[in-house]
């Protein structure tokens, strides 16, 4: 098994709320200094949206990936603003846009050397039956990951009890993988919303086996969200030992810093991948030698 670490890109582009912005030049510099083995885009302005960005432009971002030592964990879309992208969405003309910006997505993530795109699988509007909704985002999602499969790109479920009323917990991720039926499609999960649901991070993980494809880090208390692993209430001994008791293979991708004030996004990037590295380390270490 191989655990990687990556870090999202929201808290260097002042996504949710004013934090201290950066360019994705400078992100990508400064995260692979700090040491990460991967790098998670979200595709929006200032850093990614596929519209925004020439040839040449994609190909000065390949370039700096690979010089920096980066490897794109992953692209995600950024719901609201603009068409939405709710692929559960009652307007036809959404569900539309919401497609073909994830096949842009897919296209975009294939170029940049990475093989994974993230599905936010969207909200239910007032007027439209859950059911109705989920069924819309189940055909958006199909015709997504059809696509994706010729890039070799996984398409991921991601579950968002914070933010969505749609796809809330592990079970509805895992339900709506098996209704979708596609081997590239794959789930994940975040550990802000699992601690939203007051749910453990290590149950997760067992739910989704070998469907897991990545998780989303960070840590939390009672008063503060999106801190970095170590910093809250998380359980996560609890969490690095189910992902090596299940075989886990792939990234853990520091999702922090935004959302509030204050903060240092490479101060937060350090202090959680120092936190987690060396725990993972300890943790395989422990289960490669049992005590005697």
């Amino acid at each position: 098994m191989t655990i990687k670490f990556g870090y999202h890109t929201w808290s260097y582009s002042g996504f949710g709320a004013w934090v201290p912005s950066y360019t994705l030049d400078e992100t990508i510099k400064r995260l692979g200094k700090i040491g990460f083995d991967g790098i998670e885009i979200g595709a929006a302005a200032p850093h990614a949206y596929p519209p925004d960005l020439t040839s040449a432009r994609r190909r000065e971002i390949r370039c700096l990936l690979d010089d920096h030592g980066l490897e794109l964990a992953g692209i995600g879309a950024a719901p609201g603003g603009g068409p939405g992208y709710n692929p559960a969405s009652p307007s036809l003309e959404e569900r539309r846009a919401t497609a073909e910006h994830y096949k842009e997505l897919s296209e975009l993530c294939a170029e940049w050397g990475g093989r994974t795109v993230l599905y936010v699988p969207g909200w239910t509007v007032f007027g439209t039956r859950r059911r109705q909704a989920r069924a819309w985002s189940l055909e958006c999602l199909t015709e997504i990951a059809v696509d994706a499969a010729q890039y070799d790109v996984t398409v991921v479920i991601e579950p968002l009890a914070q933010h969505s009323n749609l796809i809330d917990d592990g079970e509805d991720a895992m339900e709506l993988l098996e209704d979708v039926g596609l081997p590239n499609v794959k789930v994940m999960f975040d550990c802000n919303h699992v601690s939203h649901r007051q749910e453990l991070f290590g149950d997760y993980v067992h739910l989704m086996g070998g469907q897991l494809h990545q998780v989303h880090i960070s840590d939390s208390t009672a008063t503060e969200v999106r801190l970095p692993a170590g910093k809250g209430d998380g359980d996560w001994e609890g969490l690095v030992d189910a992902l090596i008791e299940t075989g886990f293979d792939g990234y853990l991708t520091a999702e922090t810093g935004f959302l509030r004030r204050g903060i240092s996004p490479d101060q937060d990037a350090r202090d959680g991948l120092r936190f987690l590295k060396t725990l993972v380390e300890r943790k395989l270490a422990e289960h490669t030698c049992p005590s005697s």
